[in-house]
C-alpha cells in the first residue's frame, strides 16, 4: 500500500469509529478498497452482512453499485446507507423496468416472478422473490410454481434452466456487458498460454463460454472452489477484481484473467478517496421509497428464507 493510500485508510479507520459506520465492499472492487472494508464479498454475503449488523452501527459505506445500495438500505432500516459515488449503476440493472414484471405476469399468469439481485428496487418490488448467483438453483428448485418469470439476466436464467429441469423458466432478455465481452477464442487462447489450468467461470457468461468452463460458480464460490482445489492454476472468466482476492488468499497458486478488459467501470468507481470523501460529509444517501421497500423486502426475505 502505498503512503497516501495508507494515509486514507488511517482517515477511513478514524472516521468510522468517531461516526459508527461500517464499509462494505463487493469482490469487484479495487484492491484499496477491498484492504481497508470490514466485510468483502459478492450479493448473497453483502445481503446477509447488512440484515445481522452490529446494533451500534449507525452507517453502512456500501461499495458498489446502486442496487446493491438499494438492498442493504431496505435490510438495514434506521441505518444511513452511503454510495461512494452516487454515478455507480448497473447497465444490466437498467434493462427491466417494474413495468416489464407487471406486463409478463398478465402474459403469464399463475407463474411466480424471480428477480436477479442485479436489479432496481422498484423490480423486487413486482417480485415474489430475489436470488443471486449464489442461491438461484436453490431457490427456483424450492418454488411451489413450475412457470417461473426470470429477471434479468438471460445467461444466468438458461444456466439455472439445466440445473432445475422439472420448471419451465421464462427469461428476460437482458445480460451483463462485461461478462458477455469475454469470448470463446479468448478462453481457448488462455488455455494454449497455460495449459492445465482450470477455467473458472461466472454463470453471466455466455452460453457459449460456460461450455469451456470446469467450474460454473458465483463469485463467492469461485473463491472457495479455488481454494479447495488441488489444482495450483486457474483462468478466470469474471469480473477482474476478484483476482485481488484470489491471490491474497492463495499465494501458491497462479490465477489468469480470461480478458484485461474485463472490467466494470461501475464497480471501480468506489476508490479510497471516495470512501473517505463520502463518509466524511456523509454524501449520497441510498433511500429507497418506503412503499416499495416494504414490497421489495418481502422479495429479499423470502430469498433469505429459501437459501
Amino acid at each position: 500500500m502505498s503512503a497516501g493510500a495508507a494515509d486514507l485508510a488511517a482517515r477511513l479507520a478514524e472516521l468510522k469509529r468517531a461516526k459508527h459506520a461500517t464499509v462494505l465492499a463487493h469482490v469487484y472492487t479495487v484492491p484499496e478498497v477491498q484492504d481497508a472494508a470490514d466485510f468483502v464479498g459478492d450479493s448473497l454475503g453483502l445481503s446477509r452482512e447488512a440484515a445481522g449488523l452490529d446494533p451500534s452501527i449507525r452507517i453502512i459505506v456500501f461499495c458498489g453499485v446502486h442496487f446493491m445500495a438499494e438492498t442493504a438500505a431496505m435490510l438495514s432500516p434506521g441505518r444511513t446507507v452511503l454510495l461512494p459515488d452516487a454515478t455507480a449503476g448497473c447497465p444490466m440493472a437498467d434493462m427491466v423496468s417494474d413495468e416489464d414484471v407487471r406486463a409478463m405476469r398478465r402474459e403469464h399468469p399463475g407463474a411466480a416472478v424471480a428477480c436477479y439481485v442485479n436489479s432496481t428496487a422498484a423490480v423486487k418490488a413486482e417480485s415474489d422473490v430475489c436470488v443471486t448467483s449464489s442461491n438461484a438453483v436453490r431457490v427456483i428448485s424450492r418454488l411451489a410454481e413450475r412457470e417461473v418469470i426470470f429477471v434479468p439476466d438471460r445467461s444466468l436464467g438458461l444456466w439455472v434452466q439445466k440445473q432445475v429441469p422439472d420448471k419451465r423458466l421464462i427469461l428476460w432478455d437482458g445480460f451483463c456487458p462485461i461478462h458477455h465481452a469475454m469470448l470463446r477464442a479468448q478462453v481457448e487462447a488462455a488455455r494454449r498460454a497455460h495449459p492445465g489450468a482450470l477455467v473458472l467461470a461466472h454463470p453471466e457468461n455466455t452460453e457459449e463460454l460456460l461450455g469451456l468452463a470446469d467450474y460454473i460458480g458465483s463469485t463467492e464460490q469461485i473463491v472457495r472452489h479455488a481454494r479447495e482445489s488441488k489444482a495450483t492454476e486457474f483462468i478466470i472468466a469474471t469480473e477482474n477484481g476478484i483476482l485481488h482476492r484470489l491471490r491474497a488468499q492463495n499465494p501458491g497458486k497462479a490465477f489468469h484473467a480470461v480478458s484485461e478488459g474485463a472490467v466494470c467501470p461501475d464497480m471501480k468507481k468506489s476508490t479510497l478517496e471516495s470512501v473517505v470523501a463520502c463518509l466524511e460529509g456523509e454524501l449520497n444517501p441510498v433511500t429507497v421509497d418506503p412503499a416499495v421497500a416494504g414490497r421489495a423486502l418481502r422479495a429479499i426475505n423470502r430469498m433469505l428464507e429459501l437459501s
